[in-house]
């Protein structure tokens, strides 16, 4: 490990507990607006984006601590009662296609996260993603926290221990070794090209916060590899001491089966060889195997994911969004 990254852990790693509930109010008051922005991106999520919402609204939302003042479900196109669970839960409902609607929405994570710059105001925007279990308001405000007390401080990740648990269809799984693509994929990733991030406990983790300034400024890939994406060009344009980590203590949430996790793999490592300087294919391709009812092992090819939406910033759109917030 560099010695920078060394120094980085000691001064930008903290616990959720190093700042209390009353001092982020106070912090939030002394900068007289701004606001903070909480965005739930979801797809089928009907059995958990409910409690997650119910908490955030209750234990952030209230009267007595106003953290958050924005609480929207980014809606990719759900075909269960997610949007109607958000909803009478508390939350804004926006689906994916109402925004930006001359640009044909794209399947995927990134696409409805860099759509949500446009659904919402704060200059804080923090994603968490909608199928956690055992919600802790911890992912909120622990996230958040070093932005509304650090000005120097412009995007942090959450970092937490990751149980596996078992995945349907597979034999059963030791309780802990979840963040299977992270150890196998994003991680030596980071620390072979670029090493500076290897400090970073949960580089792909779905729960992060941001200025808003520094997100309108990153092209979002549309898939798998958003979260890589983010890092990499993080670092590039904010610099390794604007990034943050924050122990906010267990994440659950359902886990995908091993072809699943192949096809995010291959997206991330995409989004990985796309910020590499060499020349990149011309096709993105995965083909995976599986055994048919007859015995026969037969093809299936997916395309890997590979486009990336433009910064926000540069969207017609954005800017009269911005002007008349």
């Amino acid at each position: 490990m560099l010695d920078e990254v060394g120094h980085w852990l000691e001064r930008r790693s903290w616990s959720a507990a190093d700042r209390p509930i009353g001092q982020l109010l106070a912090a939030k008051r002394e900068q007289r607006g701004g606001g903070v922005s909480v965005v739930l991106p979801a797809l089928n999520e009907q059995h958990t984006v409910g409690r997650i919402v119910s908490v955030i609204r209750r234990e952030l939302m209230s009267e007595a601590v106003p953290l958050v003042d924005e609480l929207v479900v980014m809606d990719s196109g759900s075909t269960d009662r997610t949007a109607e669970v958000a909803h009478d839960a508390g939350a804004t409902v926006v689906h994916r296609d109402e925004v930006l609607p001359r640009l044909p929405a794209l399947p995927g994570k990134g696409e409805v996260l860099w759509r949500s710059l446009l659904a919402t105001s704060g200059d804080i925007v923090c994603f968490v993603d909608a199928d956690l279990e055992d919600f802790s308001a911890d992912f909120v405000s622990g996230i958040v926290g070093p932005l509304l007390t650090d000005p120097s401080v412009r995007l942090v990740k959450a970092m937490y221990e990751r149980p596996l648990g078992t995945v349907p269809g597979e034999p059963e799984a030791p309780a802990t070794g979840g963040g299977r693509v992270t150890e196998l994929v994003a991680r030596p990733l980071l620390n072979l090209h670029w090493p500076r991030l290897a400090g970073f406990v949960q580089p792909l983790g779905g729960e992060y916060a941001a200025r808003r300034e520094l997100l309108e400024r990153l092209p979002f890939p549309v898939g798998y590899g958003v979260e890589l994406g983010l890092l990499v060009d993080a670092l590039h344009t904010a610099g390794l001491d604007a990034l943050a980590q924050v122990d906010v203590g267990v994440r659950r949430h359902r886990h995908q089966d091993s072809q699943a996790l192949g096809r995010m793999a291959a997206a991330i490592y995409r989004t990985a060889q796309q910020r590499l300087p060499r020349p990149q294919p011309a096709r993105a391709e995965l083909t995976q195997f599986a055994r048919t009812r007859e015995g026969r092992f037969i093809p299936r090819t997916h395309t890997v994911d590979t486009k990336e939406r433009p910064p926000m910033r540069d969207i017609p759109e954005y800017a009269a969004h911005r002007h008349a917030a």
